[in-house]
């Protein structure tokens, strides 16, 4: 490659390294740093060619224009500044670093202590500069030509009550799959691939949410251990693809996998990282935002800038008070739904986001301009609503327009089929919508994103086979994870060949789904629980990239039967519009019914009382849900309608009869009792009035005769 002699100022705008068909701009913002180097560097990244000084400074960003570059130009920045720690200043221009705007990045951390702007070893970070080069062990930033196909890739748009969220993790999703080409397995492009869609569609997936696919980081203790950041919590680049994840090492994989997506009718959502950064704290690395401008980028300790405020238990959190980084974030979210065409985002640790000064708070400048933007407010925001931090506990909290996940949901239904007592007043909340968590804001059902499992924590089959967690193949003596997990072994920790267990097992997680898939609100499974996939015990199996984590697709006849299972539960709700109602229940007859919306039931039949609530042995209840109430209209304000609908519940080890309801005379038809191997029914038809023999450990939905044919 020959030098490039021609050097023009260009612009401060766009932010990063910007092809324009004739040339690369490319601006890098710094507050307080005193010079910029734009260094260049062969195609293999391994030696640096040449060292380009931005001479041109406009509003805190340096900037020149390349007349001679072209994409597939690999390169980095050196930034020269104070190296004043105890000033919040860590300047070290001997330090190679990333463009935080760059939209792909090649080649993988090589650690050592190069790394690191102080020298490895002071018990203080701010004893001594280390004035090693760390270019070697760093990957570099690429130009690329954005152009790309789009066709008429249009959205989904599927409405929120409509959605089935599946949460799944790219890598782990395909790498075992038989049917996906083995070069594919483990990529983007393993996910457009048609054994993938067809296996999605069948289910009735709508909206996948996608793990952390921003570029990140493998921690140097992971790495030294043999391990990897598998989950991929530790972002480093905010527009930048994880490479790993890709077959073809381009950056329009990912852009063919949305538009394959969308013409399957499937959402994207990414789960995002923006409260923090990979560098950690102080002891950290150096690899892009410290030695850029370490005061803008990240909360420092007002009264100690040598030390950052930490709200997400990693060391670090980004400065969303600063206008320039929260000016990265939104055109980080912007260049996703635009450039990659996205459906939403689920916002990791969202809280963090949300801090002014130390509280949280509810009408920050990040929702602020969230809401106003003319493109991100039209696509689905979806929090994580706490952090770490001093009353980062904000579910039900955030704004109109946001949905959350709604852990109070996840606890209460594991707590309830566990069997403890005093719940079924939490649990009828959470199954009708967590009305007293979003409905008093305004929002609606669909505002709780309810789940039973997610990526953290245990899976479905291992949240009715573990008491206890079991961490050990993360090498940090089964410390870490979480010890209150509400899990049920049924009675022998771990795999059993015991009949009676196993069929306990079965029957607990056709309980959890068919009460995910019957309540109000968005339902979200986590991939793999539909056909039993195991971790092993590990519930916090953040740097198992292995078969610990990976799906494995080899199904036996019970992960067949809960499969199935599944499938049909998700194709009941999508059929009948009263278990994904738009509003909350009212407890009252509507247009003109005698009957009300909604009546909880007691076993003998008879409505509930406020006595009843309160008791504290009482496991087992029915709601009978009017679809003569259902109060609802279609896109163009038709009324819709549906049938009646009892679904009965008991936590109790005994069985119990269950007196049925003669609102309207009408016999019962069964359609699905967990108590069955299969979880369904063909031909059970019950008289009103009549007892059902409700076993112990099960749910029973019921309807009638017109409803279910």
């Amino acid at each position: 490659m020959t030098p490039l002699n021609a050097v023009w100022p260009g612009r401060p705008d766009p932010r990063g390294a910007t092809w324009d068909g004739e040339g690369v701009n490319f601006a890098l913002f710094s507050e307080s740093a005193e010079r910029v180097e734009l260094c260049i560097f062969d195609d293999l990244g391994r030696r640096e060619l040449q060292r380009i000084e931005l001479k041109e400074r406009t509003d805190q960003v340096w900037h020149c224009y390349l007349p001679e570059a072209r994409p597939g130009l690999l390169y980095g920045y050196r930034v020269h500044g104070p190296y004043r720690p105890d000033e919040g200043h860590r300047f070290n221009a001997h330090k190679l670093l990333l463009d935080p705007y760059a939209v792909q990045i090649i080649g993988s951390f090589r650690w050592s202590d190069a790394l690191y702007t102080y020298t490895v070893g002071h018990k203080r970070a701010d004893l001594s500069l280390d004035r090693r080069d760390s270019a070697r062990g760093m990957p570099k930033c690429k130009v690329i030509d954005p152009a790309f196909t789009w066709g008429e890739d249009r959205k989904p748009d599927v409405p929120w009550h409509e959605m089935v969220i599946y949460e799944l993790h790219v890598r782990g999703f395909t790498m075992q799959h038989p049917d996906v080409p083995p070069p594919l397995r483990g990529t983007y492009a393993a996910l457009a691939t048609a054994p993938i869609i067809d296996y999605l569609k069948r289910l009735g997936i709508t909206t996948l949410e996608l793990m952390p696919v921003h570029a990140f980081v493998d921690d140097r203790l992971l790495v030294e251990k043999g391990l990897r950041n598998y989950w991929g919590y530790n972002s480093i680049g905010f527009f930048a693809p994880e490479a790993r994840y890709s077959a073809s090492g381009k950056v329009n994989e990912f852009k063919t996998m949305v538009k394959t997506l969308h013409s399957a009718g499937l959402e994207v959502i990414l789960d995002v990282v923006y409260n923090h950064t990979a560098e950690s704290n102080e002891m950290g690395p150096t690899l892009c935002f410290r030695g850029i401008d370490n005061r803008a980028y990240y909360r420092l300790q007002s009264d100690d800038p040598r030390h950052y405020l930490d709200f997400t238990g990693t060391g670090n959190t980004l400065n969303m008070q600063h206008p320039r980084v929260l000016q990265l974030l939104m055109d980080s979210l912007r260049y996703w739904v635009t450039e990659m065409h996205v459906d939403g985002f689920r916002f990791d640790l969202a809280s963090a986001l949300a801090r002014e000064l130390h509280e949280v708070d509810r009408l920050g400048a990040f929702f602020d301009v969230l809401r106003q933007d003319p493109v991100l407010s039209r696509v689905k925001l979806i929090a994580e609503p706490w952090d770490l931090g001093e009353g980062g506990y904000q579910v039900g909290n955030f704004p109109p327009g946001w949905a959350e996940w709604n852990d109070k949901y996840r606890d209460t239904m594991r707590a309830y089929w566990k069997g403890d007592g005093g719940l079924i007043g939490e649990f009828a909340r959470r199954l009708t919508g967590s009305s007293d968590l979003y409905g008093r804001s305004g929002r609606m059902p669909h505002a709780s994103i309810n789940f039973i499992t997610a990526h953290d924590g245990f899976t479905l089959e291992d949240l009715v086979s573990y008491n206890d967690k079991h961490n050990e193949a993360n090498l940090e003596d089964n410390r870490d994870g979480n010890n209150n997990n509400l899990s049920w072994n049924c009675g022998v920790e771990g795999p059993t060949d015991d009949p009676v267990i196993r069929g306990l097992r079965a029957r607990q997680k056709r309980n959890f789904v068919a009460t995910l898939l019957l309540s109000q609100g968005v339902p979200m499974l986590l991939a793999g629980d539909e056909i039993g996939r195991t971790q092993r015990g590990n519930n916090n199996a953040y740097c198992q990239d292995n078969e610990v984590s990976w799906i494995s697709w080899t199904l036996d006849d019970e992960h067949r039967r809960l499969l199935d299972f599944v499938r049909r539960m998700v194709q009941l709700r999508r059929n009948h519009p009263i278990f994904r109602r738009r509003h909350f229940f009212q407890g009252r007859p509507l247009h003109g019914s005698d009957t009300k919306d909604i009546v909880w039931l007691q076993p003998d039949g008879t409505e509930m009382t406020t006595e009843e609530w309160d008791k504290d042995f009482a496991r087992c209840l029915g709601v009978y849900l009017a679809g003569a109430a259902l109060g609802e209209t279609d896109a163009r304000g038709n009324p819709v309608g549906d049938g009646d609908f009892v679904v009965l519940f008991n936590a109790h080890h005994e069985p119990l009869p269950f007196r049925l309801p003669a609102y309207n005379g009408s016999p019962w038809i069964a359609i699905v009792d967990t108590a069955r191997d299969d979880g369904l029914i063909t031909d059970g038809t019950f008289a009103a009035s009549s007892t059902y023999p409700l076993e112990g450990r099960s749910l029973v939905l019921l309807g009638h005769p017109e409803t279910t044919t």
